[in-house]
Parts: C-alpha cells; sequence; structure tokens
C-alpha cells in the first residue's frame, strides 16, 4: 500500500452522533474521537500499559483536549499524542502542580474528511512511538491476541 493511499474509517455523521469509533488499519486497531467540532485519530492503545483508550473519558487539561486512559489515569493530548503529568518545582520556596510534557508518546493519525466519509492516513512506521509496542502486542486480535501470546510465553 502507497504511504499517501487513505483508509475509510466511516461516515462523519455516524462518527458525529457516536462521538468515538474504533476501526483497524492493516491490523492496527485505532481510535477516531470527535471532540469539539474536530476529529483526532490515535492508537486505540495507552503508551503505558496498553490500556483501552476508546472507554476513556475525554478532559480538558490546560485548554488541551486530553484522552484519561480508564486503566491508570494517564493523560495523552488528542492534537498531538502527548503524555501529560502534574508536576511540580522542588526547588520553587512554595511549588505549585503545573502541567507538563513527557513528549509525544501516542502515535496520532491523519484524519481527512471528503464528501461525508472519514479516511485515515497509514502510519509512518519509519518513526516509532511508545504507543507502537502495544499496537503490535494487540495487532490482528485485540485481547483474544494478547492472552494467547501471554499464555504462549508462559509455557514456554
Amino acid at each position: 500500500m502507497e504511504p499517501d493511499c487513505l483508509i475509510i474509517i466511516g461516515k462523519e455523521e455516524d462518527i458525529k452522533k457516536s462521538q468515538r469509533i474504533t476501526a483497524k488499519i492493516n491490523g492496527r486497531e485505532i481510535v477516531v474521537f470527535y471532540h469539539e467540532g474536530k476529529f483526532h485519530a490515535l492508537d486505540s492503545r495507552c503508551y503505558h500499559e496498553g490500556g483501552p483508550l476508546c472507554l476513556g473519558e475525554i478532559e480538558d487539561i490546560d485548554g488541551q483536549a486530553c484522552i484519561v486512559c480508564p486503566w491508570h489515569k494517564f493523560k495523552i493530548t488528542l492534537e498531538t499524542g502527548e503524555g501529560l503529568y502534574e508536576g511540580i518545582n522542588p526547588l520553587e520556596p512554595s511549588p505549585t502542580p503545573k502541567w507538563q510534557s513527557k513528549g509525544v508518546k501516542q502515535r496520532i493519525h491523519k484524519v481527512t474528511i471528503d464528501s461525508g466519509n472519514v479516511y485515515v492516513s497509514p502510519p509512518d512506521l519509519s518513526v516509532s512511538f511508545d504507543s507502537d509496542y502495544f499496537a503490535e502486542k494487540y495487532k490482528n486480535g485485540g485481547e483474544l491476541a494478547m492472552g494467547e501470546q501471554n499464555h504462549s510465553e508462559a509455557t514456554e
């Protein structure tokens, strides 16, 4: 497949109504969110431990829309895939927690809207992100594949 080929995800109106949808791109599961008038696509498994982001809540953190992983509450910006954390500077006399970036951890996917359809571009795998590990672990079977792989690793 050519890197610039678009993959259809669904109808724009359907995704707007449901607010989110999961889909597979070459076996890789992604989640597409519709939030505050914009579409965002990310790997569906959290970069931290593979939690299902499709089940997470969207929160506003310092003016950025973030998906909160339902497993460990990791916060990921929808726009860039950055992991956010609240930290303090212990050198400050009265340290106040502030939101800070861990850098881009979650792979995001380019979304294109055309003729009422939502498309996603295939990922550029020449650049790696932390979420790639779990995208690969859960590829082509979701939870079932992960369970089988863990079982076979344990018996070897």
